[in-house]
């Protein structure tokens, strides 16, 4: 009980420390793959990155291989593929997002959870395809 209420509480904070315009920006770059029609893949990607970059407390990124135990077509040989696509379409870009907003959360002492989950998305921006969100109690 009261660990929910303190995600929820994190959360919250979390949307004024830049979690509401970096989901925002995670579901433009969902929305121009979209319009491709070939980019489709990659846009299933940034919405369930998009999701979790709105509301991170409580959940967590895991590898799909690992989660469900074979691969599959966006966490094989064409996964790879499509991150490196992912890369330099969106992702470098995304990933400079949440960097400048870590910056502005390590500013101040109770920013740096905030900030730390910032470097976090950065890093999961440059390659998200083959991952899934998953909640933070499931193995």
């Amino acid at each position: 009980m009261m660990r929910d209420f303190l995600r929820l509480l994190l959360n919250l904070l979390w949307l004024i420390l830049g979690g509401l315009p970096m989901a925002l920006a995670w579901w433009l770059a969902g929305l121009l793959m979209v319009i491709s029609i070939i980019g489709i893949p990659w846009a299933k990607a940034a919405f369930v990155i998009g999701r979790f970059s709105l509301w991170p407390f409580g959940y967590r990124v895991a590898d799909r291989r690992d989660l469900f135990g074979h691969s599959d077509i966006g966490s094989g040989p064409l996964g790879m593929i499509g991150n490196i696509i992912w890369f330099v379409l969106a992702g470098l870009w995304l990933s400079i997002g949440h960097l400048l907003s870590a910056l502005l959360c390590f500013i101040t002492i109770i920013g740096i959870p905030f900030g730390l989950q910032h470097l976090k998305l950065a890093q999961i921006s440059l390659f998200p395809i083959g991952k899934t969100v998953v909640p933070i109690d499931s193995q």
